[in-house]
């Protein structure tokens, strides 16, 4: 069975950073993808970022390409999010996500089979 929990949102004023955790369990993940996604009120969800675990290759849309760095960590089965210079549209529940496929053109949430349960990210002005 494949566990992802997130963990690091929370209350921030624009400008400031955070690190969202996602520690994953119950798959090989050294083969496969994974992203972050997110979901504001009223909205639907979006991509984020995506690594491919293998090789580090990642991938960002232009909304947040500069300002989020994701990486992972191969000993701890962990993938992080490191968000910098956050604004008010971040706001979000950040989810954490796995694709059986391999690739950073995996950018739809059809690509991803499992997920996180999310965690919550405020940015105040």
């Amino acid at each position: 069975q494949v566990q992802l929990v997130e963990s690091g949102g929370g209350l921030v004023q624009a400008g400031d950073s955070l690190r969202l955790s996602c520690a994953a369990s119950g798959r090989t993940f050294s083969s496969y993808t994974m992203g972050w996604f997110r979901q504001a009120p009223g909205k639907e969800r979006e991509f984020v970022a995506n690594i491919n675990w293998s090789d580090g290759s990642t991938y960002y849309p232009d909304s947040v390409k500069g300002r989020f760095t994701i990486s992972r960590d191969n000993a701890k089965n962990t993938v992080y999010l490191q968000m910098n210079s956050l604004k008010p549209e971040d706001t979000a529940v950040y989810y954490c996500a796995s694709s059986p496929f391999r690739g950073t053109a995996l950018r739809v949430l059809g690509a991803y089979d499992y997920w996180g349960q999310g965690t919550q990210v405020t940015v105040s002005s």
